[in-house]
């Protein structure tokens, strides 16, 4: 994993304006609600103002010198109007929660950046490069060419993509193509830059420029993605353009045209007040705010974290769904799936295993872990295996017992094979399972069936996204078809692409937004990343998924419970039909005391109080959300 590159929090300048207007804003509150005077909480609230306003103020100005009526200057317009008229509270809270917003959208944007260039930390900075006199030498990856031959030696990463010369070793390539298990390499096999060689040493000669290897690929695939996805906005803030500048347009009217028939100065200033506090969009914005932040938090207790009310918002609007297979429906862990004894040799299931588990005690291959752990959750006792070898892609020999024991691939151990040897590795594979052959002193003994394990959830997840969106998820995955299409089959996938690298994933995702659809990602590793990024809205399996994942993706699953991603889609469904009532109740408030203060005379205490009073009704109805009985359970109904 590449090491976290951290932007500091007060190195955005958002994040500084932010605090200083927060401690600011602290001292002044209790002085001015004991009673203080002025002069102890003004300096306090004006410095306040000053501090959180200036950066969104001077944003906001910019963007009307373009003609655009930005809400960053909405905001402080208003926070400054709500002093103008006595409410300096309520201006200084406008602003502190104005700045902070900022500040966390800002923090949020500088930490997938980071992650976006830690990403290039997968690659090595140094490679072995061998002269044609045979000498080597350490070089900058960077400066690698093609036709160079580089040599990996066992645990180092391959320093640039090319092709093997000489050399046999397992390779593990989950950064590029998410496959659970090391790849078997040798003489003619291609590998790519920042995967992980094994136990052998690897020739490779370069084949691609580094600033143009996969890694590399992958890197400006996600930054473009995210720069290129469409802007995302609530759906009031999509509105607010137009009915801000509306009211400034009427409440202008309300002022100019009775002072232009003979009204005194004070009362049509008075009736425009008014009108501008009635006509105010805080109901409309909190009608929005409360039901999405209350799922935000209701969705954060049940381990889905959604990084802000947008994401919340757009979770509802999905209707197609793209699933990686290894570490979001799987475990992302091989397992030994089946241990099937030969006849003839005399063994049981456990003393094979025991005997697969004594001889691969000593391996660090993710296959030997998966089998010894398989022997100890047995319960069973290994026995010192001696003399043990490992040979890169074909297995590892040891002496256990006193007999000699070879595990490794069929095809590399016996490759001869016999007709029932034969039928036991094909039922295996067929499966979609890595069958591994265990020899004792030559002859053929068992089969063991190894396989990344599906999570217990993922049937009924499938179900109940099914049931959501109308339309059955489909399967992206770099793995190979037939394992991919034996998990499909089991968790009731018929779509299937396997065999995809991280552009190929990405291009799935816009064909199917190009068809009009709303497409939902889920997966965990640097491969899915670009396609998190592209996608409508992209879900990261939180234990196991890469930084890159974590940080691109829109939501993360902390505790990797896939019911937990329907169950997220419905509560936003929710939120959405609360937004829809709040603003029908909002709507009603502001027309009733509109027309009351143009048709008659809306006195101002009562206008503050209606206005403030839609507030109240509103935020209280988009609370109810944070109750335990609002979170859905989908995956019950659809098992």
């Amino acid at each position: 994993m590449a090491p976290r590159r951290r932007t500091r929090l007060l190195a955005l300048p958002e994040a500084r304006w932010a605090l200083a207007s927060l401690l600011l804003f602290l001292p002044a509150l209790p002085l001015y609600l004991l009673g203080a005077p002025a002069w102890a909480w003004g300096p306090l609230f004006a410095a306040c103002y000053a501090t959180g306003g200036w950066d969104p103020g001077w944003e906001g100005l910019k963007a009307l010198r373009d003609k655009t009526l930005d809400v960053d200057l909405l905001m402080v317009v208003a926070a400054l109007g709500a002093a103008a008229i006595g409410q300096v509270l309520d201006g200084a809270l406008l602003i502190v929660i104005f700045a902070t917003s900022g500040a966390l959208e800002a923090v949020a944007t500088a930490r997938t950046a980071d992650s976006v260039r830690g990403l290039l930390d997968l690659a090595p900075s140094t490679a072995i490069r061998l002269r044609d006199d045979g000498a080597e030498e350490t070089v900058d990856a960077e400066r690698l060419a093609v036709g160079d031959v580089v040599l990996v030696r066992p645990g180092e990463r391959v320093g640039a993509d090319g092709r093997v010369l000489d050399g046999a070793s397992d390779v593990d390539q989950a950064t590029i193509t998410g496959e659970p298990l090391p790849v078997a390499k040798q003489a003619g096999d291609e590998v790519f830059a920042g995967t992980v060689n094994g136990t052998g040493a690897l020739r490779v000669r370069v084949e691609r420029d580094p600033s143009d290897s996969v890694i590399a690929r992958v890197v400006r695939m996600a930054e473009e993605a995210s720069e290129t996805k469409a802007p995302t906005q609530l759906f009031i803030e999509r509105i607010e353009q137009r009915y801000s500048i509306g009211m400034v347009i009427a409440t202008l009217a309300v002022f100019g045209i009775p002072l232009a028939f003979g009204d005194d100065l004070p009362s049509a200033l008075l009736r425009a007040m008014t009108f501008m506090i009635v006509a105010s969009p805080c109901a409309v914005v909190l009608s929005t705010m409360p039901p999405l932040l209350s799922a935000i938090a209701n969705a954060g207790r049940h381990g889905v974290l959604a990084k802000s009310a947008v994401v919340m918002e757009r979770l509802g609007q999905v209707d197609a769904v793209a699933l990686d297979k290894t570490g979001t429906l799987t475990e992302g862990t091989p397992r030994v799936t089946g241990v099937l004894p030969l006849p003839g040799p005399g063994l049981d299931e456990d003393r094979l295993l025991a005997l697969a588990g004594a001889a691969e005690h000593p391996s660090e291959h993710p296959l030997a872990r998966a089998v010894v752990r398989a022997a100890r959750e047995r319960g069973l006792v290994l026995a010192e295996a001696t003399g043990f070898t490992s040979y890169p892609g074909a297995g590892v020999t040891a002496t256990v017992d006193g007999h000699t024991v070879q595990i490794g691939s069929p095809a590399r151990l016996l490759p001869g094979g016999s007709p029932e040897l034969d039928d036991t590795v094909r039922s295996l594979e067929d499966e979609g399972r890595t069958a591994v052959l265990v020899l004792r002193d030559g002859v053929p003994v068992g089969v063991l069936g190894i396989a990344d394990r599906l999570r217990p959830d993922a049937r009924a997840t499938v179900a109940a996204l099914t049931e959501l969106t109308g339309r059955t998820p489909v399967l992206l995955t770099g793995d190979n078809e037939r394992a991919a299409r034996r998990l499909a089959a089991e968790v009731g996938i018929s779509d299937v692409r396997a065999g995809l690298l991280p552009q190929d994933k990405v291009a799935a995702v816009r064909a199917w937004e190009a068809e009009g659809l709303r497409v939902m990602v889920v997966g965990d590793g640097v491969n899915d990343a670009p396609a998190l990024a592209a996608a409508h809205t992209g879900i990261a399996m939180g234990r196991a998924g890469s930084d890159l994942a974590l940080e691109t993706a829109d939501a993360v699953v902390v505790r990797d419970e896939l019911a937990t991603i329907p169950a997220v889609v419905a509560l936003s469904r929710t939120a959405r039909r609360l937004v829809t009532q709040n603003l029908a109740i909002a709507g009603t408030f502001i027309a009733a005391l509109v027309a009351w203060d143009l048709i008659g005379t809306l006195p101002l205490p009562l206008g503050v109080a209606g206005h403030e009073g839609s507030t109240v009704i509103v935020g209280l109805n988009g609370l109810r959300l944070l109750r335990e009985a609002a979170w859905p359970h989908p995956t019950e109904d659809s098992a």
